[in-house]
């Protein structure tokens, strides 16, 4: 079996690295920072709104996210069935109010105040009965935070869904819409879009900054360094304005039962 083409690098000591399969995004590994980041900035933004709350952070993947959230939330369970996966986050990410468990999101239930799913509800046979289990799970006064990439801009434009072969099923803004108030009595939809840096690398492509750098020579180097430098804040949450939903790169839905 062939070594795989990018894994984790600089792990603690005893911690093993993961291998970048696609199915899920992984910190250490220069050439996924961009997906990393546009991951981070959406756990950012839940963890400021869960100060104190019993939180389950389901399919965790490699645990990064848990930890995040354990910062400011009263607990955090993060949960996965893949088992490398578990083990790697269960010995990177230890802290008090921080737990891993291996279950399948279909199957593991805790008292909760609130269920963080990101990134996997298009991985999901059936979406709606997990939705409907999320929400049994919180009860009333709890919430749902599920997001999903806008295959509007994954996908090339007029295909179904992307080649990732992971996803099921990716979504338009009204039918990821659909989805989550068929199972909430309230949502609340953001979307992630550019900021700051990846903004104005974008006005570049615009611009033509795309045939410059082939032109010159210059496409790997500049991007050897411009991938591994973007952050978080070069991601932005921002509520729907007009159309914008559409051209967001992935949707955030707040729910509540």
């Amino acid at each position: 079996m062939s070594a795989p083409r990018y894994q984790q690098l600089d792990q603690p000591p005893g911690v093993p690295p993961l291998a970048l399969t696609g199915e899920r995004t992984l910190p250490d590994v220069p050439e996924e920072n961009y997906w990393y980041r546009r991951h981070l900035a959406v756990y950012e933004w839940i963890a400021d709104r869960v100060p104190g709350d019993r939180v389950i952070d389901m399919a965790c993947g490699e645990g990064y996210g848990s930890a995040l959230l354990a910062r400011r939330a009263r607990s955090v369970v993060g949960v996965d069935a893949n088992p490398e996966a578990h083990e790697h986050a269960r010995l990177r990410y230890r802290a008090p109010n921080l737990s891993f468990e291996r279950d399948a999101v279909e199957c593991f239930e805790a008292p909760c105040d609130a269920i963080v799913f990101l990134q996997t509800i298009e991985h999901v046979p059936d979406p709606g009965a997990l939705l409907a289990r999320f929400a049994e799970l919180v009860g009333p006064g709890g919430r749902v935070f599920v997001s999903t990439p806008n295959v509007l801009t994954l996908a090339p434009p007029g295909a179904a869904k992307s080649d990732n072969p992971w996803h099921l099923r990716e979504y338009r803004p009204e039918e990821f819409a659909a989805l989550c108030e068929a199972h909430f009595a309230a949502v609340e939809l953001y979307g992630v879009h550019h900021a700051r840096r990846l903004r104005l690398h974008a006005l570049a492509l615009a611009l033509g900054w795309d045939r410059v750098h082939r032109r010159l020579g210059l496409t790997g180097p500049f991007y050897r360094r411009f991938v591994p430098a973007i952050g978080a804040r070069d991601f932005a949450l921002r509520p729907p304005r007009g159309s914008s939903l559409g051209r967001a790169l992935d949707f955030l839905a707040v729910c509540t039962p």
